[in-house]
């Protein structure tokens, strides 16, 4: 669940042109979101139940305009949303209600243009996945990631949050050739 930032991370620098609307559950999520891609200089903002009108119609103005690129949105907040060219939809964390995942896909790829909708799934959000599968009644398409390709997008981040993974193993791996010599003597 934790490491699911440093794949948005990857995404929106991979895409960094396209409009994306990042949805999570709850607006707390949000919040964490958006402070997590400010701390690897992504530029994103957030609209949710907590946000005064005003704001919202501010945040969603630019969006639609294109000025902003990045959107994170709860489920609540998003109902309604007609933003044109809205390139990807990502599913940060995936809905607790299986339709929600229909209205959060249909917000990209309107009319005759093409877009693409990508889901995180931590292994708690299982059950969820297997939910929305059966109110779709077809499987979603799933990547599975291996060991390497898991840990080259951790590599990648500029969260320097996350750069004490590398720490620790520099420390044992110089802990591993310390034991070595020292058995050499």
């Amino acid at each position: 669940m934790d490491d699911k930032r440093f794949f948005l991370e990857r995404i929106l620098k991979e895409h960094a042109e396209s409009k994306i609307l990042v949805f999570v559950r709850t607006k707390v999520r949000a919040e964490r979101v958006l402070k997590a891609m400010e701390r690897v200089g992504i530029v994103c903002e957030t609209i949710h139940g907590d946000k005064e009108q005003k704001d919202r119609n501010s945040v969603m103005s630019r969006f639609r305009e294109g000025s902003l690129k990045v959107l994170v949105a709860t489920d609540v907040s998003a109902r309604g949303i007609d933003v044109p060219n809205v390139d990807y939809v990502i599913n940060y964390d995936l809905p607790d209600v299986a339709e929600n995942y229909v209205h959060r896909v249909g917000r990209t790829g309107r009319g005759v243009q093409k877009g693409e909708a990508f889901s995180f799934c931590s292994e708690e959000e299982r059950p969820m996945l297997e939910e929305i599968e059966t109110y779709l009644t077809q499987p979603i398409k799933v990547l599975e990631l291996t060991k390497s390709e898991y840990d080259e997008t951790l590599s990648l981040t500029e969260d320097v949050s996350n750069k004490w993974k590398d720490v620790m193993k520099e420390i044992e791996d110089a802990e591993k050739w310390m034991k070595k010599k020292r058995k050499g003597k």
